[in-house]
């Protein structure tokens, strides 16, 4: 049976997933994409539905539900063509009682799913131990977000939280907390086997209550430029705290 209606109640709840309300109210998220789709599945992820067009495998252990060209395209917010969307349970993403030790990357208000979602490949790619976003910065469950993480949101330890009550409680743990701040110094302090590296929003930076449990550092620029993209700046600070850090 291939659902060919767009009005079909099941692919309207499906549909309903594109909102962060919907979401919430759920525990769950839809990923889009044949990539993003074999990485969920792959890296343990909780996949409740894989829907796909007609010829596609079906999953083993996993129901799959086909539907037309019509009804995929409904169910994608991407404009390229897909051939494979699915829902996926949302993990919990509460603050853990202790942090791991490493780099833990917290993002303070930033608002750009495009580059939430960036900073998560980043993390990933570069070997970060978690990420923490607080609660007014994008939503990394969005198909934004998902997009631009290309699976790495299944990689690693993502968590929720108010960034001040967080990093009083890594301060505790032996963290060191540092953020971009342009009233910073230009040379980094000397790093430990933890630290917290804060990314602050992309107007405003970081707010002040942040910055009050944080060691300012502002990144030495030789060019004329005043400012850098959210998660190109987060990428720099990473590679560079990371390499920096013992092993």
């Amino acid at each position: 049976m291939i659902i060919t209606s767009r009005s079909n109640e099941r692919i309207k709840a499906m549909r309903a997933l594109q909102d962060a309300k919907a979401r919430k109210e759920t525990g769950l998220h839809l990923i889009e994409g044949d990539k993003l789709v074999s990485d969920a599945i792959a890296s343990g992820a909780r996949v409740r539905t894989v829907f796909a067009k007609e010829g596609v495998p079906p999953f083993d252990g996993i129901e799959t539900v086909y539907v037309s060209d019509g009804v995929m395209e409904a169910l994608c917010t991407a404009k390229t063509p897909q051939n494979l969307c699915a829902v996926v349970e949302t993990p919990s993403c509460a603050c853990p009682e202790s942090y791991p030790e490493g780099l833990v990357v917290v993002l303070d208000r930033l608002q750009d799913p495009g580059n939430v979602g960036t900073v998560l490949r980043t993390a990933d790619a570069l070997g970060a131990s978690g990420v923490l976003i607080s609660p007014d910065s994008a939503d990394p469950f969005s198909p934004k977000c998902l997009r631009a993480a290309m699976g790495s949101t299944y990689h690693l330890p993502i968590y929720i939280g108010v960034p001040e009550t967080a990093l009083a409680r890594m301060k505790e743990q032996g963290f060191l907390c540092l953020c971009g701040h342009l009233k910073g110094a230009e040379t980094l302090p000397e790093l430990g086997r933890r630290t917290a590296l804060v990314v602050g929003s992309e107007g405003q930076g970081v707010s002040e209550e942040t910055a009050a449990q944080c060691t300012l550092y502002r990144m030495p620029m030789r060019g004329r430029a005043e400012s850098l993209n959210a998660a190109v700046f987060a990428a720099l600070m990473m590679q560079t705290v990371l390499s920096r850090m013992p092993e």
